[in-house]
């Protein structure tokens, strides 16, 4: 397991570093070797390895272990993924270059800062099933907020009339956004299902029944963020400038209501 923990990182920045120069040189196209085809496809290896030192450190025999660190890990890996996944298609450009590190970076954090934080799950396969669920949509929904940021950038430079090298290896802006809100929806869906299980299955979940915690308000104030902008976009149409930022800030609603509560909770009050 030592081993996995430094070749996971490892292999997170090579490929990190082959993103880097891919997204410098959008134009280019390198030439098909087997050096070139190890680097493109060098993260899913490093994905599989994360997968078995995440599994590893939350569910263990004493119970889920859902500390700081290992949350981390586990949205920064998924994070990873997603976004390296949709930039093959050319859906997400750029956004794989900022997670990759973050994950190699995120992936050592439960081997380096062990925090134990277990419970015994009333049912242990609902609550791995409510955690995978909760885990993937927060990943989902803080890809979506890098790639609205990526998009206000682009935007920033069309109205400036700012020439832009890349503008001709990515896919129309109107495109992006489309692709953007479908993540964004499917995000939405999956934080829905969270905090209805949650709610209606605390008892069966977390063995204790359901309170208004500082975790649960920050997660409804993103829901409801995403709630208003979703009916924007299909009832009128929100697009642009404004409904980007409103996907950037139900992110970091969603992002405090887990990782913000559980740094408040682990590191600055020590519980």
């Amino acid at each position: 397991m030592i081993l996995l923990y430094l070749l996971v990182p490892t292999a997170y920045l090579v490929a990190a570093l082959f993103e880097w120069q891919r997204v410098a040189h959008p134009g280019t196209s390198q030439p098909a070797t087997p050096v070139t085809a190890v680097f493109r496809w060098l993260p899913v290896v490093a994905f599989a390895g994360h997968a078995i030192l995440v599994a590893n450190a939350v569910f263990t025999s004493d119970g889920v272990d859902l500390s700081l660190v290992n949350g981390t890990s586990a949205v920064a890996g998924l994070a990873a993924f997603f976004a390296w996944a949709g930039g093959l298609t050319g859906a997400l450009p750029g956004v794989s270059a900022i997670t990759l590190p973050v994950a190699a970076l995120a992936a050592p954090l439960p081997a380096l800062l062990p925090n134990p934080h277990r419970f015994s799950a009333g049912d242990p396969p609902l609550a791995a099933l409510h955690i995978t669920i909760a885990l993937i949509s927060y990943a989902l929904l803080i890809v979506a907020a890098l790639q609205a940021v990526v998009l206000l950038g682009l935007e920033r430079r069309l109205h400036r009339a700012m020439p832009d090298p890349a503008a001709d290896a990515f896919p129309p802006l109107l495109t992006l956004e489309r692709f953007l809100f479908r993540l964004v929806d499917i995000g939405y869906v999956l934080l829905t299902l969270t905090l209805l299980s949650g709610a209606i299955f605390s008892d069966e979940v977390f063995g204790k029944p359901f309170r208004f915690t500082h975790k649960v308000v920050f997660s409804v104030l993103g829901w409801l963020v995403f709630s208003a902008l979703l009916i924007g976009r299909h009832r009128y149409g929100w697009r642009g400038r404004a409904a980007l930022n409103g996907i950037v800030v139900g992110a970091v609603l969603v992002a405090l209501a887990y990782l913000g509560s559980k740094f408040v909770l682990e590191v600055i009050l020590g519980r």
